[in-house]
């Protein structure tokens, strides 16, 4: 064990409740043993290593407020996770997931949730993903969706909701329920209308952000945001755009291409 990371552990055995191991190369949980049995423990940083599974005593931690493994090589992880009774982070972005374990969505007081960069479309979620009711922030971004499921309308707490850079090709109605939201970014996908609902959502204004560009918007949404998002707003306010929506989805239109190959991510990566 080298020496900072045996000073971490050291430190964290003798009381100290926030252990950092952020780029300290480490490859497994077997590296660091001692970890899983600090019970005391609130904050666990394991960002930027090399680690590829969780093993389930992960849920041991009943005190851990704070968990991030950003950056490393996981495919899976254990349904133990969702445990975790006060875990209010968790930063699961720039791994290897391709699905999530059943039961996920059992957090009781998880508020942010970081799923960026990795493999998860919507046949990866389980059931019960969108009943975490203290979500504030979930990050979504860079992964594979092409539908967003009806039941985001459950977060009834989200302000942030980070869509980019999917495959997305069109968004639920229900989205309009997130009443909290103040930031939505949905660039960089396949859309070409949005639900009527989206002109009641509260995100547009020097404290909130609205991003869409880099999607085949129909004439119409672009020649608003020609002018400005304000602008669009309105328009999806409009009883001319309800019917213009309605008759886009009646005609069937054909599907946008997708225009990434997502095989060369690194989240593809088999090494």
């Amino acid at each position: 064990m080298a020496a900072k990371v045996h000073k971490v552990i050291q430190d964290a055995q003798n009381g100290k409740r926030d252990v950092d191991l952020v780029e300290r190369t480490i490859t497994s949980f077997n590296e660091i043993p001692q970890i899983l049995s600090m019970v005391h423990i609130t904050r666990l940083n394991l960002a930027h290593n090399r680690l590829k599974s969780v093993p389930p005593a992960i849920g041991d931690l009943v005190n851990l407020e704070s968990l991030n493994l950003y950056n490393n090589q996981i495919e899976e992880l254990p349904t133990s996770l969702s445990g975790l009774q006060r875990l209010r982070i968790l930063k699961l972005g720039l791994n290897r997931l391709w699905t999530l374990p059943r039961g996920f969505g059992a957090f009781p007081v998880l508020e942010i949730l970081d799923l960026t960069y990795n493999n998860l479309n919507e046949r990866g979620l389980p059931g019960n993903f969108f009943m975490i009711q203290t979500l504030r922030a979930l990050y979504l971004g860079d992964n594979d969706f092409e539908v967003l499921p009806a039941d985001i309308g459950n977060l009834q707490a989200l302000q942030v909701l980070v869509l980019r850079d999917n495959d997305l090709t069109s968004l639920p109605r229900e989205i309009g329920r997130l009443k909290q939201l103040r930031e939505l970014h949905i660039e960089g996908n396949r859309l070409q209308v949005l639900p009527p609902e989206v002109g009641q959502l509260d995100i547009i204004g020097p404290r909130q952000l609205f991003r869409l560009e880099d999607n085949p918007w129909i004439s119409p949404i672009i020649e608003q945001l020609q002018i400005d998002t304000t602008h669009l707003m309105d328009l999806l306010k409009s009883s001319n755009y309800m019917s213009m929506y309605s008759r886009h989805l009646q005609s069937g239109p054909a599907i946008p291409p997708m225009v990434r190959d997502k095989n060369r991510k690194v989240s593809r990566r088999k090494d």
